[in-house]
């Protein structure tokens, strides 16, 4: 499929950073070819506003979030509130058409893998039912280690295909942090998951030429294959 699912180790890891990253850079550098960006579940306000904010796009809201509830919850949990389901299939549809009219997909997940997105149902049982390659996202911070090797777990424990893990500066970073907090060198022996580079810290997240240049820094080719 051409598609990339991006997931964080937590809520608030640098999944969006990545993703308006990604999408930045090929507008920029890859316009020959069409990328989509789909969040399927949004709870709250947040990620498609940023989307249309940003680009230019030619996806209606429907098409960028196929589900949308009020509350910043849980997605079960806010569906209920308002006495609504979580419409998966919906959303399947929506990313299905998507395939069929872009190059390539963007997807961004709601927090992490293990994240509930229907009574039932987590970010890792969409991942695996859509048949969906994934990036994980670590804020680089004290523990970030310890998530990622978690997050791991639960994709491989659901036989997801994992390209690579993708370190994030929420905050500025030394170099020296990055390897003391979110060691590159542990994370690959722990993990034996490839690290394929380090977002840094942007003062401004919506500067699309510093996110494009952010995208540069990073292992492209096995981020997005088959499209760099």
């Amino acid at each position: 499929m051409p598609s990339l699912f991006v997931v964080g180790t937590d809520t608030d890891a640098g999944k969006t950073v990545l993703v308006t990253a990604l999408f930045a850079y090929c507008q920029k550098y890859v316009p020959n070819r069409s990328v989509a960006l789909l969040k399927p579940i949004q709870s709250g306000s947040g990620d498609r506003e940023l989307y249309q904010r940003l680009f230019k796009l030619s996806q209606t809201i429907d098409e960028i979030n196929p589900l949308y509830f009020t509350a910043p919850l849980a997605p079960p949990i806010a569906a209920a509130q308002e006495q609504r389901h979580v419409e998966i299939e919906r959303a399947w549809i929506t990313y299905q058409s998507l395939t069929q009219r872009y190059d390539w997909v963007l997807v961004e997940g709601a927090g992490s893998l293990g994240s509930p997105m229907t009574g039932q149902t987590t970010g890792a049982d969409i991942a695996a039912d859509w048949r969906l390659r994934i990036i994980i996202v670590v804020p680089v911070k004290l523990g970030a280690i310890g998530q990622v090797v978690a997050a791991v777990a639960l994709a491989e424990r659901a036989n997801l295909q994992i390209l690579g893990i993708v370190r994030s500066c929420l905050v500025p970073c030394t170099d020296e942090e990055i390897e003391n907090w979110a060691s590159q060198d542990l994370i690959e022996t722990l993990t034996g998951i490839q690290v394929l580079g380090t977002l840094p810290y942007l003062a401004d997240s919506e500067d699309i030429a510093a996110l494009a240049q952010a995208a540069s820094n990073l292992d492209l080719e096995l981020l997005m294959p088959g499209l760099i």
